[in-house]
């Protein structure tokens, strides 16, 4: 039987049972924890265990954490769910405000940062032995910038050498999913891999019925961030797309 990689190891993809597709356990500002004594590290796992204990009683088995690389806490994570029992999978990939490291005026190659996502994924993230099942990347407002063009590309590279889906962070607001799939698709990627995230902020149905139009699956993520779109619009977006079949 095919199997994912969790936290706590592989498992059967028929025992991940409800899961939620798009969570955070936690986001970190890279530099601000080390730097500024901000975080209680013990009471916001404690936190997060609660949060996640609560998911559990009402039915979800899984949750896909897709944050990505350069705002993770791949050890924090495994506390939360060495004490909450929780089913988690994990992300490799960069998000759309592109650190420095990984900018065309590095001089570092598409495919350098490809074998980084390659290697959470086979090998595991930094010592924590645990290994991605799930490639995150990201494209907002300002579009396929030529920094974010670049992580899309690793992505696909890196998911067509693991197998491993994608699944992105959008702006639908500027059909930037229509973008993603024009680049993964010029790499080879089968968009029925590809989760196009944060479609639920849209109500547009002719924008959605494009997107999986292509094959890729919509990501109706964000209930309650009402500042993006009320849960009632969502609902009905969702029984709209339901009736275009």
């Amino acid at each position: 039987m095919p199997t994912v990689n969790t936290v706590s190891g592989p498992i059967d993809t028929a025992d991940l049972g409800f899961t939620l597709m798009h969570e955070h356990i936690i986001i970190e500002s890279p530099g601000v924890r080390e730097n500024f004594p901000i975080f209680e590290r013990e009471a916001e796992i404690e936190k997060a265990v609660g949060k996640i204990k609560d998911a559990m009683s009402r039915g979800v088995k899984t949750l896909v954490d897709l944050t990505p690389g350069d705002w993770r806490d791949i050890p924090y994570v495994k506390a939360v769910v060495a004490r909450s029992k929780m089913q988690v999978i994990v992300a490799t990939g960069i998000y759309w405000e592109v650190p420095h490291h990984f900018r065309h005026t590095t001089g570092r190659s598409v495919e350098y940062i490809a074998d980084l996502f390659i290697r959470d994924i086979r090998d595991g993230i930094m010592d924590t032995g645990v290994k991605a099942g799930i490639i995150k990347c990201a494209t907002d407002e300002p579009g396929v910038t030529q920094d974010v063009e670049r992580i899309l590309r690793a992505s696909a590279k890196a998911h067509r050498a693991t197998g491993v889906p994608i699944s992105t962070h959008t702006h639908p607001a500027s059909e930037v999913g229509l973008a993603q799939q024009d680049v993964f698709e010029s790499e080879g990627v089968d968009l029925s891999r590809v989760v196009i995230g944060h479609s639920g902020d849209s109500e547009d149905t002719d924008y959605l019925r494009k997107l999986c139009d292509r094959g890729s699956y919509i990501g109706m993520d964000r209930f309650g961030i009402d500042i993006f779109l009320e849960t009632e619009k969502r609902v009905a977006t969702i029984a709209k797309m339901c009736e275009l079949g």
